[in-house]
């Protein structure tokens, strides 16, 4: 079997388990009393990891540079970076529903490069000029690496807004996972209470505060209420919401923040090898080229996001939102102003 005829065979399997692992993992969610399911989800994102690590070596030997020098490549090692941090979050947060919004997308990747592309696009060339350099191995790894993990923490992010029916609920735990319950959103407690109790005092600056269920097993529904402030003594309630879908809640919460502060350090560094590649082959370190804008743009969002986070204490639906915004940002900067054809990043795309 000559190294083609096995690129095609992994790219084909590689889009082949994921559909099957995404099967898997909805199958999971919709029946949670089947816990063999998450066992093979992990397994086939395990085993679509490997075939697309095989996949882009085979490239590298065939061709005799890193392979992220087309289109093909780039969606592939995008798609190998996805599940790898997939399974670092999903190990970390011992949660089914990382599986069920990573799969579909890293599927839905293969799926575009396996099928949509033509053959052209899926070969393997000779270097441009410009690419003939060491620091494409540096630079583009890191930013395709950056790309995964905002991505995956972007998902989860979305996931939680979902759990949560974009509901501005309290969270256990601060941003940097010291413990603690902040106290800008709710108080959780029995509905049987929710007539009885008074409201509670407010705590730091907003009225709010947040207290856990008892968990006695009685029947009782645990609810969220909003306290309002000591001058009104009135009590509204929001949608309620089991413990179960909060305890999911911020799990999904606390992993999206720890994958994102891993993508963000990366993109940074990537940035930065850019700026010196660009100055070696171009003569500039900065030029404003479309892909270098956007990439600045995606910097900020996540930049914002993380000092919401730990600056000002943010959690919940407030910087879900803006990781959410940044799932859009990154998809613009990494594809999207390919599609113009300008600047000095469009070859071997799609112009």
């Amino acid at each position: 079997m000559n190294l083609v005829v096995l690129q095609n065979w992994l790219d084909n399997a590689s889009f082949a388990i994921l559909f099957l692992t995404m099967l898997v993992y909805w199958g999971g969610a919709a029946f949670p009393n089947l816990p063999y399911l998450a066992a093979l989800g992990t397994g086939g994102m395990a085993i679509a990891n490997l075939c697309m690590a095989t996949l882009l070596g085979a490239r590298w030997i065939e061709a005799g540079y890193f392979p992220l020098s087309n289109l093909y490549e780039s969606l592939f090692f995008l798609t190998w970076g996805i599940t790898t941090v997939h399974l670092i979050a999903e190990n970390s947060s011992r949660s089914r529903l990382v599986g069920v919004v990573t799969a579909p997308v890293a599927m839905l990747i293969a799926a575009f490069a396996t099928m949509t592309l033509p053959s052209q696009m899926q070969a393997s060339e000779p270097l441009v000029p410009a690419l003939k350099s060491n620091w494409l191995m540096m630079h583009v790894s890191v930013m395709m690496l950056s790309y995964s993990a905002l991505m995956v923490g972007s998902l989860l992010a979305i996931a939680f807004l979902i759990v949560t029916r974009g509901q501005d609920i309290q969270l256990q735990g601060s941003s940097v996972g010291t413990g603690g319950y902040r106290s800008n959103g709710y108080r959780l407690h029995k509905a049987s209470e929710l007539v009885s109790q008074p409201p509670a005092p407010p705590i730091e600056n907003n009225g709010f505060t947040r207290f856990e269920s008892s968990g006695n097993g009685n029947g009782n529904t645990a609810v969220l209420g909003l306290v309002a402030a000591p001058e009104s003594q009135t009590v509204t309630f929001a949608e309620p919401l089991s413990p179960q879908r909060l305890s999911l809640a911020e799990t999904l919460d606390n992993i999206s923040y720890r994958i994102i502060g891993l993508g963000f350090p990366l993109l940074t560094i990537g940035i930065i090898a850019g700026g010196v590649w660009a100055n070696e082959a171009w003569g500039s370190y900065w030029s404003w080229d479309p892909k270098e804008t956007w990439a600045l743009i995606t910097w900020l969002v996540f930049a914002a996001y993380l000092h919401s986070r730990i600056t000002r204490g943010w959690q919940g639906r407030s910087p879900a939102i803006l990781a959410a915004t940044g799932f859009v940002v990154v998809w613009v900067c990494y594809l999207g102003v390919n599609l113009l054809g300008k600047g000095l990043h469009s070859y071997g795309w799609f112009f």
